[in-house]
């Protein structure tokens, strides 16, 4: 009961954490300096009739919230207008019918804009997470189970250097290598594969994702590796290690049976917090190969002061960061028992 109770209060702080977020997203992108109705229009001759029918189109010819016709600049306005005929409570109501906005850059729905790019972030560092999770974790154990041999220490060696890379600058020797072997070194797919068969098409975008999940796993590979190994380099320092070997079992039943799971705890923090920044995508490794992610989808409405577009990414970033912790607490409370979620 105990324990049904502690994780109601975490999904309640997840819940309240999220409503916060919601309210801070939306005042941030109001107190910011400029026009929003000329953002992302960027024509010197727009003249104001036309400001005036943006500022509509977009809703911003209503108040920000009762007694506030706007905030930057700071314009008091009539307290006794109707709240649900304001900025605020339009926004939480677009909200919970799943509507993020109009983009002013590209007039298109924002939750359509996001949802594009986000699977494409998704597939790349999706794959690029669990194949730096496979190689980092398994070196880590062959490292830590031989421990200050010359093994040992040419994976700590090799992680450091591959932890210490800049993302930018590995992409970008990647990027000259894989072009002198052939590989796709920019976008998802090649222009007219659409017309392929199934197959052929998956086959074109694997050729695509090589590089950028190449740079991605080298990277969190290498971070990974030197966690797990010492987390378990600890672990197996322990009494209970030495009474299970001086049982008799083998070096498998002691990783599998007694180790691991505690070794895994400092890995698990790590791996929901790159977790909930995937969403956000890679943005570094997305610019060098151009990959049309959720990542490049946030750079170009920056250029473009696109805050629509903004508002949804920042809130879909936070919201899977709140996920990715609360999941990291729930798996905690099954990898170790000993650990509570209060």
């Amino acid at each position: 009961m105990d324990r049904t109770r502690a994780l109601l209060r975490k999904l309640a702080w997840s819940l309240f954490t999220i409503l916060f977020v919601i309210i801070l997203n939306f005042f941030l992108f109001r107190v910011l300096p400029g026009d929003p109705a000329r953002a992302g229009i960027r024509d010197p001759r727009l003249k104001q009739d036309a400001i005036e029918v943006l500022r509509v189109r977009f809703g911003l010819d209503k108040p920000v919230i009762n007694c506030f016709e706007s905030l930057n600049p700071v314009k008091f306005g009539d307290c006794n207008v109707n709240p649900l005929d304001t900025q605020f409570f339009i926004y939480v109501r677009n909200l919970l019918q799943g509507e993020l906005g109009i983009s002013y850059h590209s007039n298109r729905p924002v939750t359509e804009l996001l949802a594009e790019r986000l699977w494409n972030t998704v597939l790349l560092i999706g794959a690029g997470q669990i194949l730096a999770i496979i190689f980092g974790v398994t070196f880590g154990v062959f490292a830590a189970w031989r421990a200050r041999t010359a093994l040992d220490y040419g994976a700590v060696m090799a992680s450091l250097v591959a932890w210490s890379l800049p993302t930018f600058w590995l992409g970008i020797i990647l990027l000259f290598w894989g072009s002198g072997q052939g590989f796709p070194v920019a976008g998802k797919a090649t222009p007219g594969a659409s017309t392929l068969p199934l197959l052929q098409q998956w086959g074109d975008i694997a050729r695509h994702m090589f590089l950028p999940t190449l740079t991605y796993t080298i990277v969190y590979m290498g971070e990974y590796t030197l966690i797990m190994r010492s987390s378990l380099v600890d672990v197996l320092s322990e009494d209970y290690i030495l009474t299970a070997k001086a049982k008799g079992l083998s070096t498998f039943q002691i990783l599998k049976d007694h180790a691991m799971k505690n070794a895994m705890l400092p890995l698990v923090t790590v791996i929901a917090i790159n977790l909930g920044f995937t969403v956000a995508g890679a943005i570094q490794i997305e610019a060098v190969f151009s990959w049309p992610g959720l990542g490049s989808a946030i750079v170009d409405a920056v250029n473009r002061r696109d805050f629509p577009v903004l508002q949804g990414a920042f809130l879909l970033i936070a919201v899977a960061v709140i996920i990715a912790n609360l999941l990291a607490d729930l798996t905690y409370t099954l990898l170790d028992p000993r650990v509570t979620v209060e």
